[in-house]
This record gives structure tokens, sequence and C-alpha cells, in this order.
């Protein structure tokens, strides 16, 4: 895979929530700022700059830039942190994903994570058990540990995404109360307006197959 077909790791979480999202984002190129996506730049732009806190048998680094080429991930981890062996080798390896919000009943936040760990996993040929989450609301990290359902589940999310590459098309509008309101390309992806233009194209193509005579 070439460095600019990696898929960035912020859009397997574009994925989950929305395949349209995904395409509209990163095929598109079309982006919306609302009130949860500018209070979540703002977050990351504190925790982002790149920078480290070195210990003795412990390392911080903030704004890591990762990638993998065996999985075709790029992006960027909050934060990671290094525990080292007394001979220099990496004892525990740990990324910190920090979040606005409250933890969520949904998997995005962790799936996000795991790609972070499988990145990091291929750079420095280590196991990774978890990771953390800080939700900014609770002011505490949430444990998160990278087991094999939630690694199937990131694969399979990758796999998605190289799909809809591969088809070059953007998926249809399909409207879902609530889902669709928070979303920020809402006024962009007219969810509504697209639906009912399918159904009209659908009733015409029917129409006309109707009136064709039979062959």
């Amino acid at each position: 895979m070439n460095e600019e077909d990696l898929i960035p790791i912020s859009a397997l979480q574009h994925a989950l929530f929305c395949k349209r999202q995904y395409a509209l984002i990163h095929i598109e190129r079309l982006w919306e700022e609302n009130r949860f996506t500018a209070e979540g730049k703002v977050l990351h732009e504190r925790v982002d700059d790149v920078h480290h806190d070195s210990r003795r048998d412990c390392r911080e680094e903030f704004g890591l830039a990762v990638r993998s080429m065996n999985y075709g991930l790029v992006g960027k981890c909050d934060l990671v942190e290094f525990e080292k062996n007394s001979d220099g080798t990496y004892k525990k390896i740990s990324p910190v994903e920090f979040k606005r919000g409250r933890k969520k009943a949904d998997d995005f936040d962790l799936v996000q994570l795991c790609a972070q760990a499988l990145c990091l996993e291929e750079m420095f040929e280590v196991e990774i058990g978890a990771g953390q989450i800080y939700y900014l609301q609770e002011h505490r990290r949430s444990l998160a540990p990278l087991d094999g359902e939630l690694r199937k589940k990131t694969k399979k999310v990758i796999d998605v995404i190289e799909d809809i590459r591969a088809a070059g098309t953007t998926p249809a509008a399909e409207y879902e109360k609530g889902k669709c309101d928070r979303c920020s390309l809402i006024e962009l992806c007219m969810p509504r307006i697209m639906m009912r233009r399918s159904s009209v194209n659908r009733y015409i193509r029917d129409s006309i197959k109707k009136m064709m005579p039979d062959e």
C-alpha cells in the first residue's frame, strides 16, 4: 500500500457512525462544523502539541504520529505512555485518547483507540493489551481492553472503508431520527431530500418499465 492510500484513523469513527458521512468527508472532501465537532477540535488542540515528558522508567509522547502499512492506517495519538525495563526495552506501551463528553454505549471511541494500538504494535514490535480513554466531563480515564472482538470489529471497519473506496460512489442517504439530526453534515447530506429524490427516481423507472412492451 502506498503512503497516499493510507486510511486516516479518524475515518474509522466516521464510517462506523455512517458510511455516507465517511464518503462525504473523505471522498467528496466536505465538512461542516457544529458545537460538538468544535468542542472536540479545541480539546485535541490542547493535547496534540508534539512534545514529550521523560522520567527514568517512563516516557510520555503527546501528538505522536503513527501508521501501519499492514492495516493501511495513518494518524496521530493524543498521548502514548511508554514504560521501560531496566535494559531499555519496552515493558508496556499504552495509547491514551482524549474525548469530550462522557463514556458512550457504542464502540466508536474504542475502535479508534484499537486502530492506534495496531499502529503502535507494528511500529514498536510489541503487543498492547489495553489502552485508556480520558473523558473530559468525567475527569477520569477509562481502561479499555483491546480484546479479540474489538480487533475484529476494527479490521472489519477497515474493510468497509476499502470497499467504499473501491466502489468510488457515495452511499445513498438513509435518514435516522436523532442520529442524523446531531450530524454536522446534515445540511450538506440532506438525507430527507435525497431519500425522497431516490423514491421519485424509482417510481419513474418502475413506471417506464410498466409502459414498455414485453419482449
